[in-house]
């Protein structure tokens, strides 16, 4: 027992003291690590901590505080080693790997509709710099203004189209990296205006910028109910506060009479 709790302390120190290489270990074993980490977990950690977050470093955090708690939580039942207390270990481990990633989903679901907004807006910024430049130089261009979590995956989409990649795979691979609302559809419409002669490309402006018009007002939408809905709720709080102080007034007013009367 006193071996193994020894033997533990002595990973942990060479784990984090990085004498051991935990991303040459990862690195090694890409395939597995490919297949726990989820596809949208680089959206997510743009999303709640910008461009500057290195996601695999964060998801190597992951698995070393999933591999400690499971070892720790071993080293507790060794005195009762069982089949059962193993699969228990690798559950805790699991859930504690796991942990991270559902508190980025639940920022995401409460920061929904902000997320969502900024596509419109950034989309018709980049439609008035398509009217001078070709799309892939007009995405770059687009870069230094465009919301802090796009810029990743604006990058990497540049990248891939300046290496010569000229099928519709980048501008998917954008989509697929931010799963906003009608992201998918404005990346195949993005990718299509790309392409074909001069006329065809006024014609599929014509066509993108009524897409993003109509992005933009559902977004209007969006922000105007939200506006409206916390408008009512704070208009509900005022008439009950209101209610309420002018039932203890006359709560107060009945009882001093009626004190008054006793008197």
């Amino acid at each position: 027992m006193e071996i193994f709790i020894f033997g533990a302390i002595i990973l942990f120190i060479l784990i984090y003291g990085k004498i051991i290489d935990t991303k040459k270990f990862a690195k090694d074993n890409e395939k597995i690590v490919k297949l726990l980490k989820e596809d949208d977990y680089e959206f997510l950690v743009y999303m709640k901590y910008g461009a500057k977050a290195d996601p695999d470093i964060l998801f190597q955090k992951r698995i070393n505080n999933g591999l400690l708690v499971g070892t720790v939580v071993m080293i507790v039942f060794m005195n009762n080693f069982s089949l059962l207390n193993i699969v228990f270990c690798i559950v805790i481990a699991y859930l504690v790997f796991k942990l991270n990633y559902m508190q980025l989903k639940n920022y995401y679901k409460s920061h929904l509709h902000e997320i969502d907004l900024m596509l419109p807006y950034y989309l018709k910024s980049l439609e008035i710099l398509v009217q001078h430049y070709t799309v892939p130089v007009a995405i770059g261009k687009s870069i230094e203004d465009a919301p802090e979590i796009f810029v990743p995956g604006l990058k990497k989409m540049v990248d891939r189209i300046n290496s010569g990649d000229s099928t519709v795979d980048p501008y998917m691979e954008f989509a697929n990296t931010y799963p906003v609302r009608d992201s998918m559809r404005m990346m195949r419409l993005l990718y299509r205006l790309g392409i074909g002669s001069q006329e065809r490309k006024q014609e599929r402006l014509m066509m993108f910028s009524r897409s993003v018009s109509s992005l933009q007002n559902k977004a209007r939408e969006t922000k105007y109910k939200e506006r409206l809905g916390h408008m009512e709720s704070q208009t509900m709080v005022m008439l009950v506060c209101t209610g309420v102080g002018v039932m203890l007034i006359l709560l107060i007013a009945m009882m001093s009479m009626f004190g008054s009367a006793a008197m």
